[in-house]
This record gives structure tokens, C-alpha cells and sequence, in this order.
């Protein structure tokens, strides 16, 4: 009988079937493609992590012997182990061990090295790769909860979308409370109703919950390719291939069905504990308990508006969600556009504007001091190649007398007031950058500051950010110190002991042409390679790499850059490890990356949009029994069908306005405080600010849900009216 009852019903009432299946068909679609993306995320990470440091999870650092190795591999857990050819020393050998149970490392390695004889710190784990297979330490008092994280976000999801859905499913449900309060009355148990409606949602669901989940590993194969059509070029990143595991679909489907199970249940518990009075008196109209005069709407549209007004309380419950979800994709919408925006223009004036005359191509010599760098010639003569410098950066520290800064410093208060430095005995601590120049380029350095050629000393910049007078946005700089010493002391960065004096060749105020950020309270030092191998000994804290500056001879253009560039690179990859990078290239990378940000944070806020219009459609088209009976009444106190459809127009009108109203305001102050704290002006944030795409957002939205109301209107105004309390069900 139920099974029967339940097909007919679906027959006759495709819109609430409709509006179900829909509901279903978004909440697993949107699991689908977060599930599967997160797991795309999280192999990508460790494919990342396996490229970059290895795929050894435990190691052992020690004198091993072949004896040893064997026993190690003799381990009932351990898979394989093996020498680690290209980091053990002679002092010590590496042992990279892999295990077939990766879970009792932290137990098996400690026993491995006892066996060995060796201490406790000759084990080394590769924490950051367990990590990501949910493997933590138990000594960590704070290990990584990566893994509750990811559940917590499915939860989350999970539990918003039961909050969207349920909706649906109450509008199918609350329509038919009449009918079920006829069957309570004539002995259906209040389980076999509650069962009934279970089923119909499940028999509703199956389709929308397979194509969903289909749909939303096509969306995540296709942002995965989006993503990497959109990263290219980025130097160092590899391709991500998208991977699909049969444990991600079963965790969709089952998080589906758990959904969609208590978005039902929630109603039809409801429904079932109605008492068959309760159920046959009521007339599934809508009802306003409380009447409210809607000042505003009667004031602008008179009786039709406090009508309206009146309808929308009534629905108040069921739309919140759809005012929610509108007003944060709106908002969402608004604000990320317009923080895209705003970041596009920090990033062009605060690098690519900043920056594009002094580079043309960058090239990273991995793991390379510049001394042993010995291919600078070859690289200037290859064709096309202007300017070269190749160059290295350190850090050590200077100790500066108070008598040494500045006059212009002195009165700004000097370091402690510019930039809140504590003095100890008269004397700061600053640091000194350094960049090591080659010989040649520092030679050409010295002519264009106007000093006589010299390899035999530093060049100082003399300069510091007058934080007091200018912000970052446009800096003002002032003298860093007096220009009257001869010799520069410079420590170790690590430690006051160690030291070494230099010559001072020249103070400046003009740095080299290097594509490089210096400290704004640096005391940046430019020294010749030639002296630096001489005192590097002395004073640690170099980088591992060196960097190529290249220019181009002439006018290039992207064509001419990418040819160079491979040239270079031809030249160089044979002895070195590099990475490489062109100016024209990383503009349009950069600009394809934010352009690719917007497009996956609009494609969110256009999802929720679509949440938010599909509840819109949801309350519009499920709520047209009682709406049929709302009508009926108004055409029996001479309500003409143009009236009705105003009163549907207010109602589209005030849906669609209200999150409008809400969102652009607080957009104006979003933009208004970020301008601020930016230092941008704000005419050019406005001149550039994106009020086209976000009135478009914004029209779409007042079409799709006038579009609603139009498709509800014209169907309540087709039915008969008359027959409206006669008949429940809507063909």
C-alpha cells in the first residue's frame, strides 16, 4: 500500500519531486567535489614532499658497517633499507629504511638502533612525510590534526548543507499533512509514516545521488586541470594528475546518504508525531500568527505591499537560508573581486612596476657558492645576452655606535625611535645583509657610484626607511650613518666572537640593478667575490644558492626572452642544478594565477548563489498548495491575476534586494579600511575597482529569482482556484 501510495504521489507531484531531487543532486555534488579535491590536495602534497626530500620514513646516521645493514633489513617490519649514497660522509653513513607497516615506526626505529649500539639521536624520522599519512609521534604533545581537520571540514559541509536540503524536503512533506493525518486516523502507526516518507526521499535520491557524485568528479578532474593549465610556468611546481581512489567515492556516497537521511528525517519525525486532529485540521495554508504592518512595503507599494510583506514573514523560516546563502555569495563575490583587485595592483606597483628594469632573466644556481660557480663568461657570450651579474647573499650582524648614525637619524631619535631598537651600552645591534657581487660586476659597480676600481673592500648603502615620515607603500629614505669611517667591523650572525674589519671603498645611496627587497633597517654591505672567499671563513650565514641577473641586448619581447632563456639554461643544466624564471613570462603567470583565484573563489560564490536560488525556486514552486489557497482568498475579495502578479514581483523584489543592500554597504567599508591599510590612494583602487562584474553577479541573481516567481505565478494563476480545497495534488 505505502510503496504504491508513494509512487502515485511522486507521479502526480513532479515539482516537489522536482525540488527534491534537485536539493539531492547539489548537497552530493558539492560533497563529491570537495571530497574529491581534498584528496587530490593531499596526494599532491605528498607527491610534493617525496620530490623535494625523498620517500624514506625512517633513517639512521651512524658508523655502519655491511654487517649492520643486513641486519636491519632483517627486521620483520622493515621492507627494505639502504645506503644513502649522496648525503653519508666519511664519518657517517645514512641508512634511508622503509617499513611495511609505517604506523610502528615510532616504536621499531628506537629498538633498530639499540640493536646497533648506537644512541637515540642517530634516528632520524621524516616527520613531515608520516605526517601525512595521519602517522604522528606519541611523545608530540601537539601533533598535527591535518586528518581532524579534513573531518571537521566534511562535518561542517555536511551539516550545512542537512540545514539547506531538509527545506525541500519539509516544503514535500508539511504539503501533505492533511493527507497523512486521513491515514492516522484509520490506523497508520506513526513508524510507518515516518517510514513511508523515508523512502520516498531515498527513491528520490538514488538517481540525483550517483549523477551528483559523477558530476562532482568531473568538477574536481576539471579544476585540477584548470589549476595546472593556470600554473604552468610557475618555476619548480610539477604537474598534478588528478587520482581517484574507490575509498573517496564510498566516503561520498555515504556522506550523501547520511545528508540527505537527516535533512528528511528531520521533517518526517516532525510530521509523524502529529496527532490525526492536528493533521486533518490543518489546511496547509500559509498562516501569519502574529500580523505585523510592513511599514516600508506598504509605504512604497500600498495594500500590495503589506500583502507581500505579509506572505514573506509567513515564509520567513523556509527563505533564511536562501537570504544567507545569497547575501554570503554576494558578499563573498564582492569582497574577494575587489580584494583580487586591490592585490593585483599592490603586486604591480610593489614588484612588476617596481622591478621590471632591473631583470630580464633570473637564474637560480641550486646548492652553488659563487665561488665555485665558473661559467659567468660562457654565459655573457651567448647571443642576445646584454648585461650579467652573478651574485650570492649572506647575513651577518653589526654592532653601531650611537655617534656613528646620522645627523638625519639622530633627529628623527635615532634607532631606538625609528625603528624601537633597544641600544646596550650606547651600541645597536643591526643586521648587515650582504650580497657578494663578481668581480667584474662589482668593478662596473664601483664606476657607475664614481670610485676608483677596487677589490679590496665594501660598498655601503646608506640608507634607511624613515618610518616616521613615509609608509611602506612609498618610502622616503634618509643617511643610515655618518660617512666618515674607513673600515666596517662585521660579525658572525650567530655569535660577537668572530669578526672581521673591512675597507669601506664608498658610501651610497645607489644600489646595483638586482631584482632584490633589502631590509628597511639593513646596513646592507656590497662586497667583490675576491674578498669574500678570503673572509667567508670567518663569517657564516651564506645562502646555499647563487643567483644570475641577465638583461637582454635590446628591446625583447617574450619571444626573444623564452629563446635566451632556453640558451641559458642549455648552458648551465649540464653542470648545475638551476632554476630559471623571465620577466615578461612571470608577469603573465602572475596575472593568469589571479586571474585563476577568482575564477575558483567566484565559482564558489556563484555555487552558493546557486544554493541560495534553488531554495528560492524550492519555497516559490513547493509552496504552491498553499499559495493556491492564500490567492483563492485574495480573488474573493476582488484581487485581479495583475495584482496577484505585483504582489509576486514585491516578494521577487525584496528576496533578491535585501542581501544587495546588506552586502554593498559593507563592501564600500571592506574596501574603504583595506585602501587604508594599504596606503593605496583610493582613486586608484576606484578607478580600477570591478563595479561592472559585480553588478552583473548582482543581475544575475534578480533574474534567476524573478525567473522563479515568474514560473511559480504563471503556474498558481493557471490552476483553477476554485477547486483549490478540493483536490491535493498538483499536476
Amino acid at each position: 500500500m505505502w510503496k504504491d501510495y508513494s509512487k502515485s504521489y511522486i507521479k502526480n507531484n513532479r515539482a516537489s519531486s522536482l525540488s527534491v531531487m534537485t536539493a539531492a543532486f547539489v548537497a552530493t555534488m558539492f560533497l563529491s567535489l570537495l571530497c574529491c579535491t581534498a584528496y587530490n590536495f593531499w596526494t599532491y602534497e605528498i607527491e610534493n614532499i617525496i620530490l623535494e626530500e625523498g620517500d624514506w620514513q625512517g633513517r639512521i646516521v651512524g658508523k655502519i658497517e655491511e654487517n649492520d645493514l643486513s641486519m636491519i633489513q632483517s627486521f620483520a617490519n622493515v621492507r627494505k633499507a639502504v645506503i644513502n649514497t649522496e648525503q653519508s660522509e666519511e664519518e657517517n653513513t645514512i641508512i634511508d629504511i622503509y617499513f611495511h607497516n609505517a604506523r610502528t615506526i615510532y616504536q621499531d626505529m628506537p629498538l633498530i638502533s639499540a640493536q646497533l649500539g648506537l644512541e637515540n639521536d642517530a634516528v632520524k624520522y621524516h616527520s613531515l612525510l608520516l605526517s601525512r599519512y595521519f602517522i604522528h609521534d606519541p611523545q608530540d604533545a601537539t601533533p598535527p590534526l591535518l586528518l581532524a581537520f579534513y573531518l571537521g571540514i566534511l562535518i561542517l559541509v555536511a551539516v550545512s548543507l542537512i540545514l539547506i536540503i531538509h527545506n525541500s524536503f519539509e516544503l514535500s512533506m508539511n504539503a501533505r499533512i492533511h493527507q497523512f493525518g486521513i491515514f492516522s486516523s484509520i490506523g497508520a502507526t506513526p513508524k510507518q509514516i515516518r517510514i513511508c516518507l523515508l523512502q520516498e526521499a531515498l527513491a528520490l535520491s538514488i538517481v540525483p545521488i550517483i549523477s551528483g557524485s559523477l558530476i562532482g568528479i568531473a568538477g574536481s578532474f576539471g579544476l585540477n586541470e584548470l589549476i595546472n593549465l593556470l600554473a604552468k610556468d610557475i618555476s619548480g611546481r610539477h604537474v598534478a594528475v588528478f587520482q581517484y581512489h574507490p575509498f573517496v567515492f564510498a566516503v561520498t556516497i555515504f556522506s550523501s546518504i547520511l545528508t540527505i537521511f537527516f535533512s528528511a528525517e528531520i521533517p518526517a519525525k516532525k510530521l509523524s508525531r502529529l496527532t490525526p486532529l492536528e493533521a486533518i485540521r490543518s489546511t496547509g495554508s500559509l498562516q501569519l500568527k502574529k500580523r505585523k504592518h510592513s511599514r516600508i512595503l506598504s509605504l512604497l507599494f500600498g495594500v500590495k505591499g503589506e500583502l507581500a510583506g505579509n506572505a514573506l514573514k509567513v515564509q520567513k523560516k523556509s527563505l533564511r537560508i536562501s537570504t544567507v546563502s545569497l547575501l554570503l555569495s554576494f558578499l563573498g563575490f564582492s569582497i574577494m573581486l575587489c580584494f583580487t583587485t586591490l592585490s593585483g595592483i599592490s603586486t604591480r606597483y610593489t614588484y612588476f612596476e617596481r622591478y621590471q628594469n632591473a631583470w630580464d632573466i633570473m637564474i637560480t644556481i641550486k646548492d652553488t657558492k659563487i665561488s665555485d660557480f665558473n661559467l659567468t663568461d660562457e654565459v655573457k657570450t651567448i647571443s642576445g645576452t646584454g648585461d650579467v651579474t652573478v651574485y650570492q647573499k649572506a647575513e651577518a650582524m653589526g654592532i653601531l655606535s650611537e655617534d656613528w648614525q646620522s645627523d638625519e637619524l639622530t633627529m628623527l631619535g635615532g634607532l631606538d625611535s625609528v625603528m624601537g631598537k633597544p641600544k646596550e651600552k650606547g651600541k645597536f645591534h643591526v643586521k648587515i645583509p650582504i650580497v657578494v657581487l663578481d668581480d667584474a660586476s662589482f668593478l662596473e659597480y664601483c664606476s657607475k657610484v664614481s670610485i676608483p676600481p677596487s677589490l679590496d673592500g665594501a660598498i655601503i648603502l646608506n640608507q634607511i626607511w624613515d618610518s616616521i615620515n613615509s609608509n611602506f607603500r612609498y618610502k622616503q629614505y634618509i643617511p643610515f650613518v655618518k660617512e666618515d669611517r674607513k673600515t666596517t667591523t662585521i660579525y658572525n650572525a650567530s655569535t660577537d666572537n668572530q669578526f672581521v674589519e673591512i675597507p669601506i671603498l664608498s658610501y651610497t645611496q645607489t644600489a646595483p640593478v638586482l631584482r632584490e627587497e633589502y631590509r628597511d633597517y639593513g646596513f646592507v654591505h656590497f662586497i667583490p667575490m675576491a674578498r669574500w672567499k678570503a673572509i667567508s671563513g670567518q663569517i657564516d650565514g651564506s645562502e646555499p644558492d647563487s643567483y644570475i641577473r641577465v638583461f637582454s641586448n635590446g628591446n625583447a619581447d617574450l619571444t626573444d626572452l623564452n629563446n635566451l632563456e632556453k640558451e641559458i639554461i642549455q648552458r648551465l643544466e649540464k653542470n648545475y642544478k638551476i632554476e630559471s624564471e623571465n620577466r615578461i613570462q612571470e608577469k603573465i603567470s602572475n596575472d593568469r594565477m589571479m586571474k585563476g583565484m577568482m575564477m575558483i573563489f567566484g565559482a564558489f560564490c556563484v555555487l552558493l548563489a546557486i544554493i541560495g536560488i534553488a531554495n528560492v525556486f524550492s519555497n516559490t514552486l513547493g509552496f504552491l498548495r498553499q499559495r493556491k489557497r492564500e490567492f483563492a482568498q485574495y480573488m474573493s475579495i476582488g484581487l485581479t491575476p495583475q495584482e496577484m502578479q505585483k504582489i509576486f514581483c514585491i516578494e521577487a523584489l525584496v528576496i533578491a534586494g535585501k542581501p544587495l543592500l546588506i552586502t554593498l554597504p559593507l563592501t564600500v567599508l571592506f574596501v574603504q579600511f583595506a585602501v587604508t591599510k594599504s596606503y593605496l590612494e583610493p582613486m586608484v583602487f576606484w578607478s580600477e575597482a570591478p563595479i561592472l562584474t559585480i553588478l552583473v553577479f548582482a543581475a544575475a541573481i534578480i533574474f534567476f529569482i524573478a525567473l522563479a516567481y515568474y514560473i511559480g505565478g504563471k503556474r498558481l494563476l493557471r490552476c483553477n482556484l476554485n477547486e483549490t480545497l478540493r483536490n491535493d495534488t498538483l499536476v
